[in-house]
């Protein structure tokens, strides 16, 4: 299972990147049962929305995915996403087949 976020480009990207990288992925590295965070620069849109950047978050199955959603860490993390990525910000979860 994994929580995906895609991200439009900030206005202000390099204000966008300091909270992301130096407060907000923190804050996600400590919500209980995340295994791993790959964040991936988009270089390219070839069809369809442009995005900046997209992160998956990796959980072992769908229990340990709900509890971390539900956890006082991911509400954190959510409040702090919403300080400097309000409207650019597309969140998903889903299954690797």
């Amino acid at each position: 299972m994994k929580l995906i976020a895609l991200y439009k480009e900030s206005p202000d990207p390099a204000a966008f990147e300091e909270a992301y990288f130096n407060t907000h992925l923190p804050l996600i590295a400590k919500a209980p049962g995340l295994q791993r965070t790959v964040i991936t620069r988009i270089r390219r849109t070839l069809v369809g929305d442009g995005y900046y950047l997209m992160a998956e978050m990796y959980f072992q199955d769908a229990e340990s995915f709900k509890a971390a959603m539900k956890s006082p860490e991911m509400a954190t993390a959510g409040d702090n996403l919403n300080t400097f990525a309000a409207g650019l910000v597309t969140l998903m979860y889903g299954d690797e087949s």
